[in-house]
């Protein structure tokens, strides 16, 4: 922890430096930042697990506690309001005693209700930023989110300070950690059920505490993208393991991929050209070029790939310039990771919000700024057999583009996706899931 203890009064005082800027461009005299607070299913009595609102994990590393509050205007020491309330029905939640406390001013809220005490009276130049409409206005907010503050906030949370590069890489780890639990748990022929059961276990998380729900495919349903169904049995013939899940660590996300295959075939001879191929998107990812060109260069490489294995009748130019390999790769590359698994901020030019849409025909692409120093992304490049997108080829004009002996032989094992977490810096990229042994 001297790490992330070090390295956190840079952050704070960077978030602070962030805040007084904002604030004085929008005349506005502070940010009250709610944590948020437990959704009840309707019509019954329990809630919907809890996530807390990214701009108040952004401050203090708090990911579980309700109806709590952060006062801040980037000059004076933000006031943290910190929920406890006197409960015999639940476990409540104590103020932890750790390195972070010494930079907030904490006040103990034990009614929730009550919060209007310890809030500013007058709440006119002050912005609630939080989820809860309802309550902001109740509370007397007018200021509710504007969209020039959070314009602002998302930009730059693309921008990664050593503390939550410091987060970033134990959250790696932890996943690695349940990814190594989890090939091995499919290579002993175990269920999607087991090897979910497995991942959970190794990083002693219950399915909540993930940063999405994990994606655990065996054989065909490897082709479905974000697959959600966890069968019990287990595979008589298993074939392929694709395997999309993650870990927090302080608030902050991993999220990593990887393929597998049973046996030693031409199926794990793709998912090794597939590796190479992620690795030369790797390389690509630097300062000043467009994560969309990277994108682009990698959809031509995985034509070249579609070639190489006789799974197209053309060469790759042909099948890039008639749109046959969105058939195989229909997603982005990747996307910005931090505090949200999806972190905001990719389609931003600039801190006013200036939007920049990706062009045709990669319309699905979840980043399209320039690549920075200090940016942490996703890399992560795709080929599917997919039951649906195979169907509307094969019935199109293009049809005699594809082999589809060489295709069918293919379908069995699924797909492929290989997902690294990657820090950019000025002079040479970080690989922090490969440095973590994966």
């Amino acid at each position: 922890m001297i790490t992330l203890s070090t390295h956190y009064a840079a952050h704070i005082t960077q978030l602070q430096q962030r805040t007084k800027k904002v604030l004085q461009r929008e005349n506005l005299e502070g940010l009250v930042i709610h944590s948020g607070q437990e959704i009840k299913v309707f019509l019954d009595d329990y809630s919907y697990p809890f996530k807390a609102n990214p701009h108040f994990k952004a401050w203090l590393p708090l990911t579980n506690v309700t109806n709590s509050w952060l006062l801040v205007n980037g000059e004076d020491k933000p006031t943290l309001i910190y929920y406890q309330p006197v409960d015999f029905w639940h476990k409540v939640n104590p103020l932890p005693d750790s390195y972070w406390n010494d930079f907030f001013d904490i006040k103990i809220l034990t009614v929730a209700s009550e919060v209007e005490k310890l809030l500013p009276y007058d709440k006119k130049g002050f912005a609630y930023i939080g989820e809860h409409i309802e309550v902001a206005k109740a509370l007397g907010f007018t200021a509710i989110n504007p969209e020039p503050v959070l314009n602002y906030f998302h930009y730059h949370r693309a921008y990664k300070t050593s503390y939550e590069l410091d987060c970033m890489r134990q959250s790696n780890k932890l996943a690695v950690k349940g990814h190594l639990a989890a090939k091995a748990a499919f290579l002993a022929g175990n269920s999607e059920f087991d090897i979910q059961q497995t991942y959970l276990k190794a990083l002693e998380y219950s399915e909540n505490e993930t940063p999405y729900g994990n994606i655990i495919a065996l054989n065909e349903n490897a082709s479905i993208l974000h697959y959600m169904v966890l069968e019990h049995n287990k595979p008589s013939d298993p074939r392929a393991f694709l395997i999309d899940a993650g870990a927090n660590f302080h608030g902050y996300a991993a999220d990593i991929t990887r393929t597998y295959a049973f046996k030693q075939n031409k199926f794990a001879e793709l998912i090794a050209r597939m590796d190479q191929l992620q690795r030369n998107a790797i390389n690509g990812l630097r300062p000043g070029k467009s994560y969309v060109d990277l994108h682009i260069e990698t959809y031509a490489e995985i034509g070249q790939v579609l070639q190489e294995f006789d799974l197209i009748t053309v060469d790759a130019n042909t099948a890039i310039e008639a749109g046959i390999v969105s058939t195989f790769f229909p997603h982005g590359l990747g996307h910005h990771l931090g505090l949200q698994t999806h972190d905001v901020g990719g389609f931003m030019a600039d801190e006013r919000g200036t939007h920049i849409s990706p062009p045709e025909p990669h319309t699905f692409l979840r980043a399209s700024r320039v690549i920075e120093a200090n940016q942490v992304f996703t890399i992560e490049p795709g080929l599917y057999f997919i039951d649906s997108l195979l169907a509307k080829l094969k019935n199109s004009s293009q049809s005699d583009m594809i082999n589809w002996q060489n295709v069918e032989q293919m379908r069995p094992f699924g797909g492929i996706r290989i997902e690294d977490n990657i820090i950019v810096h000025q002079a040479n990229n970080e690989n922090m899931t490969r440095d973590a042994g994966l």
